[in-house]
């Protein structure tokens, strides 16, 4: 076992000197500046202590809450003592064999949480804290029947239904500790959880990896898990709970280390609610039985230390059941929160320390200066803050118990069961309906939201972020060979041809071109294939936080805009009517739409329309739809595909990179759940096109990565109808006005993308397509001599792209498209979504109606 942070020879008195003087100007400290704090004693101590003091007593200001102390009146609920870990000092988790002789099942029965629950209701508790190892049945056969004979396919899936039924039944708020989760665990607990949490503990890593070690033997602790547990929760917008595990190994250094990744995190995403900084105790019949427990000056310390790293702003918890009485000294220290204490439960990962009274903990609180009030588990910055940090269905629970001026718990509060709920009247027509046609007209109202500063996360830890991917490289192979190599047999290229073609420019990127096209005149021959569809966007009202989309509104936006049912239908019967074969509909992630709502948008046009092919629901509104309806992402696509979903859409891949991603997107789903979704829609027999969008915080590298995957998703499923090339529009995109970005692909990337796609794909995927919408005529021209053979639809109807700074218009009509074509020297034909021929009937509409449409603007009801 390595020696813990506790011994050691210590700093010298001059770097203690300076750093406690660093402390007291409100200099940031840096990381060997705090590890020298974390040694403080005596004197030193008392100085740290009173810098820190002082800055939460600024914050607590700032925040409308001078001299308050919070806490909240909690029940735990240990749902499973099982865990698919082996942490050596835990004594929370058992096997099952235990469990049976003692009379428990493997997770508590609901009947047994809503009893704890109801009973703290009682008592006036308004918080639920559900705790359980992690994904118990990974090792445990026993949890897996257990889950299986109650109709769940997951432990986060039981999370989930009890949940409901606390809040239904009794009240309470959940707050859930289910221990790892990934982006879509998230998706699937914001809609029953007002905040989460999960003790980051450490970042060392040797702690987990080498044997002897506290967290050796435990999948889950290993701190780079744990710190991507950490950024989902920030990219879902959960507020969440996290904080240090202390005297368990570590180095002063490695706990400094600790409390900065914790910050970078927290800076990112204003996600981190609370930050609890325990002190190990050591427990009989564990492996670290023999371990020193951790001093109080060392956690004074760490707490000290904790909120001069962590600011003014942040919320600071030291469990005071682990602190034989010295409250005034964490007091001191510069804590703001005594964390949850439960009238009614035990701590049942500390067994043996109780819970102190809290008529006790307000005594002790006022004898520091400080009044004791309480809280809801869902901090008052998050409660006030609203969306997109509480999901709809759970804010009349929270407006319920909370203080609508302070945030707080409200002392008044009857603590009762709710409906939870999907909110009524969905599809109420709503705000700039017209936008579809006014954006081309009269614009829009201006060209970034006023939360710019706010909704995208720190946009100093971006630019950061997002270096490494902009840094150019060299090339060295010799692009020649890769040509020969191309125009031999694509299928050959290496990576390292592939990227050097990427790179090409000048005469080499001509005679890439060339290939590409002769490798598409033999694949697919000389017909430009287009299809008369309408885009239909039904609302642009969303909080998902993508940086690069200038579509997305606030409903309180001037522009936002929710299109009714009727409305959605009234769009594609216009559609039909001038000849359309297909529909293409996408929205934002609206908080109010329930997860049955594509189902109904589909069944709405299929109503209207039989004839007409509904092509619609990127990867993310389907992870949308399957975690607010509780079904798997398999069970989802079914529905909708008996509901009239044909095909899907292989939008929000953008680059399937989460280097990139994360800095594209706050909260969008991750490669791995695109991939997941696209092969599932395959497998169930609904095709989908394919997308990369670039030109943004990538490089060619990255859309290599990207085209080879696409590749080898094709070659299993076989389920991809076309590549659609899309450029990026920075004109008001979030993350180019925000100086991070480059300006758009140049002409040069988008020609090499557009031959490389058809090099790469080649032969899998045959069908590639430019668009018109974000290139123009003559730059969809330009692609169709460079490989491509499609130019996509006519649209009717382009929202999303015109309102990111597009200039090249909403529709084009037939005569239009074959113009493209003819200036690219091609002849052009009508399509369906498959690729298939179109109907006699479809075609005389479609050259009945072309270049005079209807009106195509629905009235409000």
């Amino acid at each position: 076992m390595t020696t813990s942070a506790t011994s050691g020879t210590g700093p010298t008195e001059n770097s203690m000197r300076r750093a406690l003087k660093r402390a007291r100007d409100g200099v940031a400290l840096d990381v060997a500046e705090a590890a020298v704090l974390l040694q403080a004693r005596g004197e030193a101590l008392t100085d740290l202590a009173a810098s820190a003091a002082r800055v939460r007593d600024a914050g607590l200001e700032q925040a409308g809450r001078p001299g308050v102390i919070t806490y909240s009146k909690s029940v735990f609920i240990p749902l499973t003592r099982l865990c698919r870990d082996k942490c050596h000092y835990c004594t929370f988790v058992t096997v099952p064999g235990k469990l049976r002789r003692a009379g428990h099942g493997m997770f508590m029965s609901p009947d047994e949480v809503l009893d704890i629950a109801r009973k703290g209701a009682a008592l006036g508790c308004k918080e639920a804290l559900i705790t359980l190892g992690d994904k118990p049945e990974d090792r445990w056969p026993e949890a897996r029947e257990w889950l299986d004979a109650h109709g769940y396919d997951d432990t986060i899936a039981y999370v989930r239904a009890v949940s409901i039924r606390i809040l239904e039944e009794t009240g309470l708020l959940p707050h859930l500790n289910p221990g790892v989760m990934t982006w879509t665990d998230f998706q699937r607990l914001k809609p029953v959880a007002a905040s989460m949490g999960m003790m980051l503990e450490t970042t060392a890593r040797r702690l987990w990896s080498e044997p002897g070690g506290p967290h050796y033997g435990s999948p889950d602790k290993e701190p780079a898990v744990r710190l991507r547990v950490l950024e989902d929760a920030g990219r879902s917008s959960v507020p969440f709970t996290s904080g240090l595990l202390i005297g368990i190994g570590e180095t002063y250094e490695e706990r400094a280390e600790s409390l900065f990744a914790l910050r970078k995190v927290s800076r990112a995403y204003h996600g981190v609610q609370e930050l609890i900084i325990q002190n190990f105790r050591a427990k009989p019949d564990t492996a670290m039985r023999g371990m020193p427990d951790a001093e109080l000056d060392d956690l004074v310390a760490t707490v000290a230390v904790a909120r001069l790293i962590m600011g003014p702003s942040a919320c600071l918890q030291a469990p005071p059941n682990l602190v034989d009485s010295e409250y005034e000294r964490l007091i001191g220290a510069g804590i703001d929160d005594w964390g949850g204490v439960s009238p009614l439960t035990i701590d049942h990962v500390n067994p043996e320390r109780p819970w102190p009274q809290i008529e006790e903990l307000a005594e002790r609180s006022a004898a520091a200066g400080f009044e004791l009030r309480e809280r809801l588990c869902v901090y008052p910055e998050f409660v006030r803050r609203g969306e997109p940090w509480l999901d709809p269905r759970l804010r009349p629970h929270v407006a319920a118990l909370a203080d609508p001026e302070t945030g707080l718990a409200r002392e008044d509060a009857v603590v009762e069961g709710h409906p939870w709920q999907e909110p009524e009247e969905a599809f109420v027509a709503s705000g700039r309906t017209d936008l579809h046609a006014s954006i081309d007209t009269e614009g829009r109202s201006a060209d970034r939201r006023d939360d710019f500063d706010e909704v995208y996360g720190d946009w100093e830890a971006l630019r950061e972020a997002a270096a490494p991917g902009m840094a150019p490289e060299r090339i060295d192979t010799d692009v020649r060979q890769a040509l020969r190599t191309a125009a031999d047999d694509p299928t050959r290229l290496t990576d390292a041809e592939a990227l050097a073609l990427l790179h090409a420019d000048g005469p080499a990127l001509d005679a890439l071109c060339q290939v590409a096209d002769d490798v598409r005149r033999s694949a697919v021959g000389d017909d430009v294939t287009y299809i008369v569809t309408r885009n239909i966007n039904f609302t642009n009202v969303c909080y998902t936080g993508c940086r690069f989309c200038a579509f997305a509104q606030r409903r309180t936006d001037a522009d936002a805009y929710t299109l009714s049912l009727d409305q959605v239908a009234d769009r594609a019967q216009q559609a039909w009517d001038v000849g359309a074969v297909e529909v293409c509909m996408q929205g934002g992630i609206h908080p109010d739409l329930p997860g049955t709502a594509y189902f109904d948008i589909a069944k709405a046009v299929k109503e209207r329309v039989p004839g007409m092919h509904v092509h619609a629901f990127s990867p993310m509104e389907v992870v949308n739809g399957a975690t607010r309806t509780g079904m798997s992402i398999r069970e989802w696509l079914s529905a909708a595909k008996e509901a009239g979903l044909d095909t899907i859409p292989g939008t929000a891949a953008e680059i399937l990179d989460d280097e990139v991603r994360w800095v594209l997107t706050k909260g969008k789903l991750p490669a791995a759940t695109w991939i997941e979704v696209i092969t599932t829609a395959h497998e169930l027999g609904i095709r989908s096109s394919s997308t990369m969008m670039y030109g943004h915080v990538d490089q060619p590298r990255h859309w290599l990565g990207h085209l080879r995957t696409l590749a080898g998703i094709q070659q299993r499923t076989g389920g991809f109808t076309e590549f659609v090339t899309l450029p990026f529009i920075h004109t008001n995109a979030p993350v180019y006005l925000a100086g991070i970005s480059r300006p758009g692909p140049t002409t040069r990337d988008n020609r090499a993308v557009t031959a490389m796609a058809r090099l790469l794909l080649h032969p899998w995927i045959p069908n590639i397509q430019t668009s018109w919408v974000k290139l123009g005529a003559e730059g969809a021209a330009e692609m169709l001599r460079s490989g491509a053979n499609d130019l996509g639809g006519t649209l009717m109807e382009e929202t999303i792209s015109r309102m990111a700074g597009s200039s090249y218009g909403s529709y084009k009509s037939v005569r239009d498209l074959v113009a493209v074509a003819e200036a690219a020297g091609r002849p052009a034909r009508p399509r369906t979504t498959l690729y298939g021929d179109v109907p006699a009937e479809r075609r005389r509409a479609a050259e009945a109606s072309d270049g005079h449409l209807p009106e195509l603007l629905p009235v409000l009801d």
